[in-house]
C-alpha cells in the first residue's frame, strides 16, 4: 500500500508537491481552503482573510524562463514578464497536463496537524479538516507537506508611528490594495521600499495628487516624494 501524504495548499508549491509524490509512488491528498488552485496568483476583488492576495495590475519581476517549472515550459506566446492572470493560467495548464486536480479537495480547510497517538512507532500524523458544509474529519497520513505560503499575515507596525491614533485619513496594507482609482486626487504615503511599495507608488503617481515614499526601518526614518502627473 502506498504511503499517504497530506499536501496543504494548491498553489505553485502544492501542485509540484502533488506531482513529485506521484512520481515517487506515494498517494498525495491535497487540501485547498479556496475553490480553485493558484494561491497567491488568483486575483480577488476583495481580499480573503488568511489568504495571500495580489493587485490587479501586478506583473512578475522574474522572467518566464526563470519562473517556469523544468518539466513544463511556459507557452511560447506568453511575454517574458507576465501579468498575474497569465501565471495563473500557466498553473492551470500545469495541473491539467499532469492530471493533478483529481488529488485536490477544494473548500476544505486544515484545522490542525498533530502526531498520532502511536507516532513513536508509526510516524504517522492526524490531520483534522473541515469542508464547505462544516463537516469535520480526521485523516491519518504518513507525511505532511505544508504549502501555504508565507504572505498570509500582513505586518502593520502602527505602534511604531507616534500620533497614529489621531490620524483621520484612510490606511491599508498593500495586501488590501487592488487598483489606484480610490486614491485619485489624494495625497498618499507609501510605507516600504520593497517591490510592492515601489510598484504601487509608481501606479498611484499617475492618479494621486502627490505621493510620498517612506522608508521604514525600526528606529530609522527618512522620506521622499514624487509629484503625480
Amino acid at each position: 500500500m502506498a504511503r499517504r501524504v497530506a499536501v496543504i495548499g494548491a498553489g505553485s508549491s502544492g501542485l509540484t508537491c502533488i506531482k513529485c509524490c506521484l512520481e515517487e509512488g506515494l498517494e498525495p491528498v491535497c487540501f485547498e481552503s479556496s475553490d480553485d488552485i493558484g494561491g497567491l496568483w488568483r486575483f480577488k476583488e476583495i481580499p480573503e482573510p488568511e489568504r495571500s492576495s495580489t493587485y490587479r495590475s501586478l506583473v512578475t519581476n522574474t522572467s518566464k524562463e526563470m519562473m517556469c517549472f523544468s518539466d513544463l515550459p511556459m507557452p511560447a506566446h506568453f511575454p517574458n514578464f507576465m501579468h498575474n492572470s497569465q501565471l495563473l493560467q500557466y498553473l492551470q495548464l500545469y495541473a491539467a497536463h499532469f492530471n493533478l486536480l483529481q488529488h485536490i479537495h477544494f473548500q476544505t480547510t486544515v484545522l490542525s496537524v498533530k502526531q498520532s497517538p502511536d507516532f513513536a512507532c508509526s510516524g504517522q500524523w492526524e490531520v483534522l479538516t473541515e469542508d464547505r458544509d462544516g463537516l469535520k474529519k480526521i485523516h491519518i497520513f504518513d507525511a505532511v507537506l505544508v504549502c501555504t505560503g508565507h504572505y498570509t499575515k500582513p505586518v502593520m507596525p502602527l505602534k511604531d508611528f507616534p500620533g497614529f491614533e489621531t490620524f483621520k485619513g484612510e490606511y491599508c496594507h498593500s495586501s488590501e490594495y487592488k487598483d489606484p482609482e480610490p486614491y485619485k486626487g489624494k495625497k498618499v504615503v507609501v510605507v516600504g521600499i520593497g517591490n510592492s511599495g515601489a510598484d504601487i507608488a509608481v501606479e498611484l503617481s499617475r492618479v494621486a495628487k502627490k505621493i510620498y515614499r517612506a522608508y521604514y526601518f525600526p528606529g530609522v526614518s527618512s522620506t521622499g516624494s514624487a509629484r503625480g502627473s
